[in-house]
């Protein structure tokens, strides 16, 4: 009995133990919630507790009471909370319960709590400004009280729900006023519809499964060469930061590829990629540059490119061409336009040949609308494999992409922002920061290419937008090192895009 009765008490001991620590835990996350996140968790608990009971909620902590009244939250189970964290972008608090931002994703599709319908009025709410507010208020000023004044995006939302104007069925009092206030905001409330009526209970026959993944392809958000052979027939919708995945084979995806956020890129004809690899110069030859050159050309090809190569050009000749394919008329039937400069350069311009400097600038300005008008509105991306300075010595076996000291240098540093034309739809993506050389290993290729060719192979067949592609290349840059261990690079994309660009899923599999 005695024996039975310790056991007992070191259970009990252990059990206030965790207690005590989940009680901590919980306190040390509220203590780091402005009023701003208090009232978002509020927002997004609305369909799990009830509202008499939320409207006396003053602080994190009071919405942590009622949830663990209602079993929601528990020592043992703490996901909710991971969740409402992740939701309103708090990922540093993650790690006070055990989570990481990836950790979450992982487990939403099955653990999950808030609804499609809650996080897409959260999503408003935060896209909401000062001045949209304003102007809805106004819009809407027959369905308000004569005296309520609004405080938030968030209040003005819970208002209409209590007057019941605003439901998970019945949305259109909010695409009304937005069609006049933001197009990006009714993109958001389409992009709810619309995953309503495709992805959810989608309880009939594997026929109509079939169906649906059909359609899923034709919208671009599931590859073309993805078994449609799927066992359970739902489908949930995930947060647009999120990756297409298929987990237990239920695909995962985002509805936004298709909509107005994106640049359209569903025509018959992707768009013409050109490539310049300048490799022989009077004072030096730019080794495995070729190797480049081979890399994308079989990456942009399987991305449905027209892909044309030149090598060796002089400054006056890659001017001759910018102006030739400045004036093609081809353009006005594709999505896009690419260029590829490999060679070596200095701040805000690259070597010809013949070894004399050409601004990046003045070549990307040959494609501006005014210019260009079968480019307007369309994405043009240039990727730029050459140095931007000389800080760095070539070590062994690694060559830089810097000219000679003895040949001419600009007068003036140019800034990689002051080298995109002042217009919108440009994306300057260069191997390296201003001043520094970028890498170049004379067999394998160059750090940069390699790993912007690598992360397209990767990263285009789950969807991702191409800022998202090279801010991972600027990772996979950043952690290789010259075969010395002192010699590091670091990448830098600027651009005037205005919508995310979405290479769409080739059929085929990756070239490599």
């Amino acid at each position: 009995l005695s024996a039975f009765r310790q056991r007992d008490c070191c259970s009990s001991n252990m059990e206030d133990n965790v207690s005590l620590k989940f009680h901590q835990q919980l306190l040390l996350i509220s203590e780091n919630l402005v009023t701003e996140d208090v009232a978002a968790l509020k927002f997004l608990c609305t369909d799990l507790l009830r509202l008499r009971k939320l409207e006396g909620v003053k602080s994190a902590l009071d919405i942590f009471k009622l949830l663990m009244d209602q079993d929601y939250l528990n020592a043992e189970d703490t996901f909710l909370l991971a969740e409402l964290l992740y939701r309103i972008k708090c990922h540093s608090l993650l790690k006070k319960l055990g989570y990481t931002k990836e950790k979450v994703q992982e487990r939403l599709h099955e653990k999950g709590r808030v609804s499609p319908y809650r996080q897409m009025l959260y999503e408003l709410s935060e896209n909401i400004t000062n001045e949209m507010l304003k102007d809805i208020i106004f819009l809407l000023q027959d369905h308000l009280p004569k005296r309520w004044t609004t405080l938030s995006a968030l209040d003005l939302l819970t208002l209409l729900e209590k007057q019941g104007l605003l439901t998970k069925d019945k949305v259109d009092i909010l695409g009304n006023v937005c069609v006049f206030v933001s197009p990006d905001l009714l993109e958001t409330i389409k992009c709810y519809k619309k995953a309503k009526v495709l992805c959810y209970n989608i309880f009939s026959s594997p026929d109509a499964w079939t169906a649906v993944a059909k359609l899923l392809k034709e919208l671009g958000a599931l590859p073309l060469f993805w078994s449609t052979k799927m066992h359970k027939k739902r489908c949930v919708l995930l947060p647009s930061e999120q990756e297409e995945t298929a987990v237990d084979r239920v695909f995962y995806f985002n509805p936004r590829l298709d909509l107005n956020t994106c640049y359209k890129m569903d025509g018959p004809r992707r768009g013409f990629c050109l490539i310049i690899n300048n490799v022989n110069f009077n004072s030096s030859q730019r080794k495995g540059s070729c190797k480049d050159v081979e890399q994308l050309e079989r990456v942009f090809t399987w991305l449905g490119l027209d892909v044309k190569t030149y090598k060796d050009l002089t400054s006056g000749a890659i001017i001759n061409l910018m102006q030739t394919w400045q004036r093609l008329q081809d353009h006005k039937d594709r999505n896009c336009f690419i260029c590829c400069i490999l060679s070596h350069g200095e701040s805000g311009a690259i070597y010809g040949t013949d070894e004399k400097l050409v601004l990046i600038r003045m070549l990307m300005s040959h494609f501006t609308a005014k210019q260009c008008p079968q480019l307007a509105a369309k994405p043009k991306l240039f990727f730029i494999q050459a140095c931007q300075g000389n800080k760095i010595q070539c070590p062994v076996y690694v060559d830089t992409d810097a000219q000679t000291p003895g040949l001419p240098s600009m007068q003036e540093n140019v800034s990689l922002f002051e080298s995109i034309p002042e217009e919108a739809d440009f994306l300057l993506s260069m191997a390296t920061v201003d001043g520094y050389v970028s890498f170049r290993h004379i067999e394998e290729g160059s750090w940069y290419i390699q790993a912007l060719c690598s992360k397209l192979q990767l990263l285009v067949p789950r969807g991702e937008d191409i800022l998202s592609i090279l801010t991972h290349v600027n990772d996979d840059v950043a952690r290789r090192v010259s075969p010395s261990g002192t010699k590091k690079q670091m990448p830098q994309p600027a651009y005037t895009l205005r919508r995310k660009f979405i290479f769409p899923i080739p059929t085929a599999p990756p070239p490599s």
